[in-house]
């Protein structure tokens, strides 16, 4: 499962975050992962939920906003969220798309107390 390497880079990048800020404690952690970013998020949850304990996020809420799938069609200009993860354009069925939004997976924002 790469899920629980992908929670060890979260805790050290929340850990880092919260020295440079001088922090004693993490309370929320807000993520936004994208549906073809090939993380599920039912395991990243068991994992953050594994690994929090004995970091400073031992407390900390892990929230994760689901980015749907987001194109932009080279044909019509049309761009737009997909409901299914499929590359062709809503408005005129080309398959000359590409990915705006959905692929990647980010750390939106923590909750820190000092």
């Amino acid at each position: 499962m790469h899920e629980y390497s992908i929670v060890q880079a979260l805790l050290n990048q929340c850990e880092d975050y919260a020295m440079q800020n001088g922090a004693k404690k993490i309370s929320k952690v807000i993520t936004k992962i994208g549906v073809l970013s090939g993380v599920e998020p039912d395991l990243l949850q068991i994992a953050f939920d594994t690994f929090k304990d004995g970091t400073i996020c031992k407390d900390a809420e892990f929230i994760m906003n689901i980015q749907p799938l987001v194109i932009k069609c080279k044909e019509c200009g049309y761009e737009g969220q997909k409901s299914e993860l499929t590359m062709v354009c809503n408005k005129c069925g080309s398959l000359n798309t590409e990915v705006i939004d959905g692929e990647d997976m980010y750390l939106m924002s923590l909750e820190m107390d000092c």
